[in-house]
């Protein structure tokens, strides 16, 4: 583990003396040497996290399919995304267009010596516990995303920027990162502003982020990989997400805007009434209602020029896409 780890370091350390700094001076961008040796952890965690998904949920897809496809093109394009996603790219944008505004606000905070309190701070016999704590963060977070992804399924103006992620037909694992830029730019405030908010320590915060992409990664695989009749209650499975993803939602008005919207613990749906399971396993999808929606389902840019005209219609007028798949 050591030896795995010293070569984990070594290789963040070359990249950020090869290349990112250099880079970094050469930008102007001094200030900046120290959230850029932290952004080349991120993208080597992320390759960690492909090879992990890759090797993993692309034998069970295929060995165990939920759908039989005949060639898998409208796949590509989300291989597309998670490439970006994991690779920091689209982290670094979101990086780009926010570091000024948090590092104002964490100067301004420390300023006034209003340090958010860490966990072990209200609890100190955690300190001695980290793998207790850590799961403690994990539930409040888990909890926090359960409420995004609902309401992001509630307003038109979100579902116009969401609907992206739910468009796929051929879902599989790399459907995790199919999302619209702005709508993984509230994504990740959501997240990052809570975390710092109930003060998730650093190595704690790149450790749950992990665990809850490699759980969505398997959510969506194309598999029928089922957790049993109590493990589909514990854990957030590939049998329970596809019926987030169902192409028509159960008539039921409780479900309205969709169901199973739980991240990791299906203990959300339980609890608030959203939780939805049946024996067969539906197609994915949503119903287009224009040709432009219907061209765009599997390209990247028109995807992304898609979200900005329903996100622009939804918020200037009466006639916006509706917040239900």
């Amino acid at each position: 583990m050591h030896a795995l780890t010293d070569l984990f370091v070594g290789a963040q350390g070359w990249l950020f003396d090869s290349f990112v700094q250099p880079l970094l001076f050469g930008l102007g961008l001094g200030g900046f040497v120290e959230m850029g040796f932290e952004g080349i952890e991120l993208v080597l965690l992320g390759l960690i996290e492909l090879a992990i998904a890759y090797t993993l949920m692309r034998p069970l897809e295929a060995w165990w399919p939920a759908e039989k496809w005949a060639q898998r093109r409208a796949v590509q394009v989300d291989v597309i995304y998670t490439v970006l996603n994991r690779l920091g790219i689209v982290p670094l944008a979101v990086f780009a267009l926010l570091a000024p505004l948090f590092l104002g606000v964490d100067g301004w905070l420390r300023f006034h010596d209003l340090i958010p309190r860490q966990l072990e701070d209200w609890l100190p016999a955690l300190d001695h516990h980290p793998l207790a704590s850590f799961l403690i963060y994990l539930v409040i977070l888990d909890f926090s995303e359960y409420w995004r992804h609902r309401l992001s399924h509630s307003f038109r103006w979100w579902w116009a920027l969401h609907g992206i992620h739910h468009s796929q037909r051929q879902m599989s694992f790399w459907t995790d990162s199919r999302n619209h830029l702005l709508d993984d730019l509230i994504a990740g405030v959501w997240f990052a502003s809570l975390s710092l908010l109930i003060g998730v320590p650093p190595g704690q915060f790149i450790g749950l982020l992990i665990v809850l992409r490699l759980v969505e990664n398997l959510s969506h695989a194309n598999t029928r990989l089922g957790f049993g009749p109590l493990g589909d209650y514990l854990v957030v499975g590939p049998r329970y997400h596809r019926w987030h993803h169902a192409i028509d939602l159960p008539a039921d008005p409780r479900f309205a805007c969709g169901c199973n919207f739980a991240i990791l613990f299906p203990i959300w749906d339980i609890l608030f009434g959203t939780l939805y399971l049946a024996p067969h396993l539906p197609p994915t999808g949503i119903h287009e209602r224009t040709e432009l929606e219907i061209k765009a389902r599997n390209d990247f840019r028109a995807q992304q020029k898609l979200g900005l005209v329903l996100l622009w219609q939804a918020l200037t007028t009466k006639a916006g896409r509706q917040s239900s798949a």
